[in-house]
């Protein structure tokens, strides 16, 4: 049977880690400098990917890498957004500078995600090995001025937080600070991808390792209460929509299967900077499973592949892939 294309495109431009911007010691990801040529998506590939898909409504230009170091990562918002495509995009805010805020205003981005996870230098600069607490401090300013100066309110500013053991207590610093520089909206994400299948290869494993000694999912369950409703208060007053992860898996889902725990493949489609196709974002890199090239074969032959195809019925069923097994959308501990 036929899947209708989806609606919501995600694409990874950029598939190089910003080496001076590394998550803890998580630095499993060999593309890019300093190991080969730089990991960017082909503009032109980009677009032929990008046009074939006609009832296109949101596109999320996101991967592993830092998305603004494309060096025609603007190019893509607008090409995207003349067709009235909603576009939004991730960015550590590292590299930011006045031309870069300024094209995020006239570019037509839609929203941008700003990753800080924590409200102090020394909580994130233990956290973002190698960046500066004051440099991403004064590139906010930066955008907030480019938007004032436009007299725009665009693109909307939402702050993730990927909350682990180590920067838990600073959540409620972390909503404050959020409300001093206008952010609509806080994500709050656990440290919760657990590279469980038994496939994973093996420089995957200290990331593992990491998660496991990080996650909130093994913390004190009255501190992790306590702190949030803590956020939610701040939040409440500030008027700001705060997001925060399930404290725990939710039984109910247990008894759940298929597209009613997870819709992604049905629902959106996520590539690599390469033009792999993977089952969604949480898989992270094509090595860990994909569905073949979309940039040499097509997105409709891929999208309607056997191997898609056959993946969709796995996930619809009482056995559904090993790589969803312990994936956190999976099992809504994200």
């Amino acid at each position: 049977m036929s899947e209708q294309l989806p609606r919501f495109v995600q694409i990874e431009p950029v598939g190089q880690c910003n080496l001076k911007c590394q998550m803890c010691p998580i630095m499993y990801r060999r593309d890019g400098p300093p190991h080969g040529p730089p990991a960017f998506l082909d503009f032109d590939a980009f677009v032929r990917l990008v046009d074939q898909f006609p009832a296109l409504e949101e596109l999320h230009l996101q991967g592993l890498g830092e998305p603004l170091m494309h060096p025609r990562f603007f190019d893509m918002v607008r090409h995207a957004a003349s067709r009235g495509v909603r576009v939004t995009t991730n960015t550590n805010l590292t590299i930011l500078n006045a031309r870069r805020a300024k094209e995020c205003v006239a570019s037509g981005l839609d929203v941008l995600h700003v990753s800080l996870d924590g409200a102090t230098a020394e909580m994130y600069e233990s956290i973002r090995t190698g960046a500066r607490w004051e440099t991403v401090m004064a590139n906010l300013d930066l955008l907030i001025r480019a938007r004032r100066e436009a007299g725009s309110d665009r693109p909307h500013l939402h702050l993730v937080m990927v909350i682990m053991r180590r920067n838990l207590r600073e959540l409620p610093a972390v909503v404050r600070l959020a409300a001093e520089h206008g952010f609509a909206e806080i994500f709050v994400q656990h440290l919760c991808h657990e590279y469980g299948e038994s496939t994973l290869p093996e420089e995957y494993r200290s990331m593992r390792e990491f998660v496991g000694q990080e996650t909130l999912l093994g913390e004190d369950a009255g501190l992790v209460a306590a702190t949030f409703e803590q956020a939610r208060i701040i939040a409440e007053s500030a008027g700001i929509t705060l997001r925060l992860p399930p404290l725990a898996e939710r039984p109910e889902r247990q008894a759940m299967k298929g597209r009613d725990r997870c819709d992604w493949p049905w629902r959106g489609a996520y590539f690599s900077y390469q033009g792999f196709a993977m089952p969604c974002c949480m898989v992270s890199t094509p090595d860990r499973i994909h569905f073949g090239n979309a940039i040499e074969q097509g997105v409709e032959k891929i999208w309607n592949g056997p191997a898609y195809q056959e993946f969709r019925n796995r996930l619809d069923s009482d056995e559904p892939p090993e790589i969803c097994r312990s994936c956190a959308i999976y099992n809504s501990t994200f």
